[in-house]
């Protein structure tokens, strides 16, 4: 990375432009093609999000993300599986060379041979978080050995830091407009119960209440269904 400047610019509009995206989805497709654009060497890029032991591909611009991500996955081991993982200690890997026998292959030698064979020359793992939480981890692939250096790895930072603001920035308003667009549901039906059972506002959010409570269901979706039915399920 020669020209730090044109590099700032542009992280500042990319941070313009992540927080107008519309939604999480675009939010997270924005960074990992951004990744492409912007890290020197990086040939593809993802973000790996781990559910307990399970990991979960997110915006990968290339099936190769998603095949790394499995394998790691599967065995339960690599750099970006490390990265994701809660409270590692470490926050940015780095593999220079898959067909080296260095300490990448030591550390993990179940993975490197088999991402070998995926295509990959070399990639790094930054996790994404921000000051109070951990959101997973940035991974930015490619085929070429020695394809990161140490500038790759600062231009990567960056863009991880801004990612990870706007990716927690983007997740907090779904959830917000998720929880606004719930309570207008639930306010509709209990207005449609009441007016077919004639029951009163406490009576009604009762009966929906009850029904998710003995049905296992989710009240929104209880909901949903009076609203679209004109009853309880």
């Amino acid at each position: 990375m020669d020209d730090w400047r044109s590099f700032a610019q542009q992280m500042a509009t990319l941070a313009r432009d992540l927080l107008a995206q519309e939604s999480v989805h675009d939010t997270l497709e924005r960074i990992t093609a951004s990744a492409v654009e912007f890290v020197q060497g990086c040939d593809a890029a993802g973000i790996l999000v781990l559910r307990g032991k399970r990991a979960q591909s997110v915006a990968p611009t290339e099936e190769l993300v998603v095949q790394s991500d499995r394998l790691q996955e599967r065995l339960a081991e690599g750099p970006c599986f490390d990265a994701a993982r809660p409270s590692a200690d470490e926050r940015t890997f780095r593999i220079v060379d898959f067909g080296d026998s260095g300490e990448a292959a030591r550390r993990w030698p179940a993975y490197v041979p088999e991402a070998r064979k995926l295509g990959l020359g070399s990639m790094m793992g930054i996790l994404l978080y921000t000051e109070d939480e951990e959101l997973g981890a940035l991974n930015f692939y490619s085929r070429r050995p020695g394809a990161f250096t140490e500038s790759s790895e600062t231009a990567g930072w960056l863009l991880a830091s801004h990612a990870a603001v706007a990716f927690s920035s983007a997740r907090t308003h779904s959830q917000l407009q998720q929880a606004i667009d719930t309570r207008h549901l639930i306010g509709e039906a209990m207005g449609i119960l009441m007016g077919s059972h004639r029951l009163t506002e406490r009576q009604a959010f009762d009966s929906l209440r009850r029904y998710s409570q003995d049905h296992n269901v989710k009240l929104r979706d209880v909901a949903r269904h009076v609203c679209e039915k004109g009853a309880l399920p």
